[in-house]
């Protein structure tokens, strides 16, 4: 920045270019660095903004403000004051300046300055302006003087009173509007002159024969000189009772948005109508309902004759002991063909009725439980169907007894939309019912009723379906057993709600349950599944509707494997929120499983993430409907999860509650699985491995290896099998596969499991053997005895292994 000049005084007015005012603005940090620069500034001061941005703003004073003003100014946040600064010619200005503090950028604190810059004139200053404010506010003002006598009246004021000023000047406000209000107005004004205080008047001002409806509330304002003396008094009205009325409804009708319709519960939303009803609009009120199918259905035809049978659904009243209306909620009342009831569901409309009116008088004479209209002093009733999407629902009543203004076409608009907001969600109600009747029934079939029992894993698990208007959604777990007395745990998360969503997690349940069958890894089994889903969107690319869940495109999933001989744990996830491990000191943290797309994207890997895991680990799967919750975000859920989780407990049931109660503190707005498991481990005592030679003379061996292992156990019963699953096992190894070989027992439990591993990846197959054949039998034998076999691949070799139950079946 160039050197500034020596200071040359000029006018004050030089800065201002002739036009229109601007404000110069600039923004300068904590160090007194000039960092924003505005076009006004240049027009101000002449600098360009390159020139300024960067160098110190003292360099733009003409003085130096001082140390002490320095620390003044540092420790507001807003200053105010006139300082010279510099033109870039030279001359000197005394500007008044205007200094915020703010926040930009983070933690980064700095001053935003600001100078107004004078133009030419473009409205009248002075007296004339005053003038202007006077006559055409839209409030009613008024002067009197020191004997409270009028002096001056606006343009509202004539209007209000329908004198002019002229007409009232010289009088005191009692002989201008003869009425007591008016003697308490000048009363109020007297105090504000002998006090010096404005006062206010609660009640309205008002000429001879307005009512009250056309009224203004009051102020009263003491009118001083320069001396402070008071020698005046100013008289502010507002006109406010139509608009508050209106004002009234309109934050009636913003409350019933939020107020009506929070449940899916029909009696419940049928109450809130009444309640956001009583007092604001009606002294009483009730909603009856057509009666409709047990399971969510639409309720038949108003009958185009006849009497109509309806159930009281709610009821609300001022009286809190009074009967009004006498039914009470559940009840059931028959309204005659010619009541106001049954006309107004014939006709589709609301209707406004004075108790004077000839079809209240029929109404009351054909049905005594309607006596009560009378009994209690109704003077003004209005009757308001209940209908939804062409269905007709049922009746809303509102009454009027203890209010005297009775019910005017604007109420019966506000009551007509209160009831059709209801009538909506009661309608939606219904539907939900029935869809989630069906939705549950099919969800509940889908998923495992019972958890298998294993050796592997301690488990828990809970399900909450949504509790919103979506209907329930997709999610699912399953616990399935593998072979080698491993655990394949699942948790996933079908995109939408509704038949859809639960028909698309039957079958990814049950193709995960297939896949598992095969003991594919689970970055493989993903794969499969991944590819499953496109293979489903694409079936259903054609069929309406289809693009409600487009076929399960971007479900979620979580696939795990625990072996209890190694302690490791094999994990892989399609998008799906990571398991939290809790280790048996208590630390909680997240394992860090790749994400993975989700499913159905295609064309992209999974992979795996493997851990080991001590015995008497927590591991915690869930869906993301658990950190959803609506009242705290996501880094709160998480801390409160990993507390509910880390806190000692004797049951896994007890932790699965505990979470649940950290965590939902309502129903949930989306489906919520959770899965708990703790791991436990087959120590060496459990399991016994040997080494084979490729040899048939080793078979043997191999018999008495195993029949002194069970002796060890205590399993001399289980012998004979193991014996004949051994010898047919390692015979197929050494005759059929290739070095090496390894025998393994496995005892878990109520379980005896043989695996005999060879490095050849061809499986063997059962097959039945014909009469005069040598051999063939051997498989088929094994497959009868043991409770089921299979054949587990791994990246070289494979096992074949077969279970035996020890339970005695």
């Amino acid at each position: 920045m160039e050197r500034l000049p020596t200071p040359g005084e000029r006018p004050d007015e030089s800065d201002a270019s002739p036009g229109s005012a601007y404000t110069a603005t600039a923004t300068v940090n904590e160090q007194g660095i000039v960092t924003g620069w505005s076009e006004g500034a240049r027009r101000l001061l002449g600098y360009r903004s390159s020139e300024v941005v960067g160098q110190r703003a003292a360099r733009l004073l003409a003085d130096d403000i001082g140390e002490t003003s320095r620390r003044d100014a540092a420790e507001r946040e807003k200053w105010s004051g006139t300082v010279a600064l510099r033109h870039r010619d030279g001359h000197r200005l005394q500007r008044r300046l205007l200094a915020h503090r703010r926040t930009s950028n983070g933690p980064v604190t700095e001053w935003l300055v600001v100078s107004a810059v004078a133009g030419e004139p473009r409205t009248p200053g002075g007296e004339a302006l005053r003038e202007w404010v006077f006559r055409q506010s839209p409030c009613i003002l008024a002067v009197f003087d020191a004997d409270l006598r009028l002096v001056r009246a606006n343009a509202g004021m004539e209007r209000a009173l329908s004198l002019t000023e002229d007409q009232m000047r010289g009088l005191r406000l009692p002989e201008i509007a003869p009425h007591p209000v008016s003697h308490e107005a000048e009363t109020k004004m007297r105090l504000a002159l002998e006090s010096g205080e404005p006062q206010h008047l609660d009640a309205y001002i008002r000429p001879t024969g307005v009512s009250a409806e056309r009224g203004w509330s009051t102020s009263l304002a003491p009118l001083k000189d320069p001396h402070g003396r008071v020698g005046a008094v100013c008289l502010a009205a507002h006109h406010t009772q139509q608009e508050h009325l209106a004002r009234q409804r309109m934050l009636l009708l913003n409350e019933a948005e939020a107020r009506i319709g929070t449940t899916s519960d029909i009696q419940h939303t049928a109450q809130e109508l009444t309640d956001v009803a009583v007092p604001r609009l009606a002294d009483f009120a009730a909603v009856d309902l057509l009666d409709a199918p047990q399971h969510g259905g639409e309720p038949p035809p108003v009958p185009s004759a006849g009497p109509i049978t309806m159930g009281r659904a709610a009821v609300r009243s001022v009286l809190e002991n009074g009967p009004v209306p006498p039914l009470a909620a559940g009840e059931k009342t028959l309204y005659p063909p010619l009541s106001p009831v049954a006309q107004c569901l014939a006709q589709g409309h609301g209707a406004l009725y004075e108790v004077t009116d000839p079809a209240i008088a029929r109404w009351t004479a054909q049905d005594p439980r309607a006596t009560w209209i009378r009994a209690v002093g109704t003077h003004s009733l209005m009757v308001v169907p209940m209908r939804a999407n062409g269905t007709t629902l049922g009746v809303a009543l509102f009454g009027r007894h203890q209010r005297q203004e009775p019910f005017e076409p604007d109420d019966l608009w506000l009551a007509e939309e209160l009831t059709a907001r209801a009538a909506v969600s009661i309608h939606n109600a219904r539907r939900y019912i029935r869809e989630r009747t069906t939705t549950m029934t099919l969800q509940r079939s889908l998923l495992p009723h019972t958890l298998p029992d294993q050796a592997a894993l301690e488990i828990a698990s809970r399900y909450l379906p949504a509790g919103t208007e979506a209907g329930v959604g997709g999610d699912w777990f399953d616990v399935i057993p593998l072979s080698g007395a491993r655990v394949a745990l699942v948790v996933g998360d079908v995109v939408g709600h509704g038949i859809r969503a639960s028909a698309t997690m039957g079958r990814l349940r049950t193709a995960v349950r297939t896949l598992a069958d095969v003991d594919l890894p689970p970055d493989e089994l993903l794969t499969h599944l991944d590819d499953l889903v496109i293979h489903l969107s694409a079936d259903e690319g054609s069929t309406e509707g289809a693009a409600e869940t487009a076929g399960g495109i971007g479900t979620t999933c979580l696939y795990a494997v625990y072996d209890p001989v190694s302690r490791r744990c094999t994990f892989a996830r399609a998008g799906h929120p990571p398991p939290a491990l809790v280790t048996p000191d208590g630390a909680v943290h997240f394992l860090d499983v790749p994400a993975g797309p989700p499913l159905g994207l295609g064309g992209l890997p999974f992979e795996t993430f493997e851990t080991e895991l001590p015995e008497g680990s927590l591991l915690a799967l869930y869906t993301d409907g658990l950190l959803e919750a609506r009242d705290h975000d996501i880094d709160e859920a998480l801390d409160k999860m990993f507390a509910a989780l880390a806190r000692p407990a004797q049951s896994l049931d007890t932790v699965c509650d505990r979470v649940l109660t950290a965590m939902l503190t309502h129903r949930p707005d989306d489906d919520v699985a959770l899965l708990i498991a703790r791991t436990r481990a087959l120590h060496s005592d459990r399991v016994a491995a040997w080494d084979l030679a490729s040899d048939p003379a080793i078979v043997a061996q191999a018999r008495k290896d195993a029949t002194d292992q069970l002796a060890t156990w205590g399993l001399d019963d289980a012998a004979f099998i193991t014996e004949l699953t051994v010898s047919e096992l390692v015979t197929n190894a050494i005759r059929y596969g290739r070095p090496p070989i390894q025998l393994r027992l496995i005892h878990a439990d109520s379980t005896l499991i043989c695996e005999v591993y060879d490095s050849s990846n061809t499986a063997p197959h059962m097959r039945r053997a014909r009469t005069f054949d040598e051999g063939g039998r051997g498989l088929l034998l094994v497959a009868q005895l043991a409770q089921r076999w299979g054949t587990r691949h791994a990246p070289i070799g494979k096992t074949v292994w077969a279970e035996q139950s020890l339970s005695g079946g």
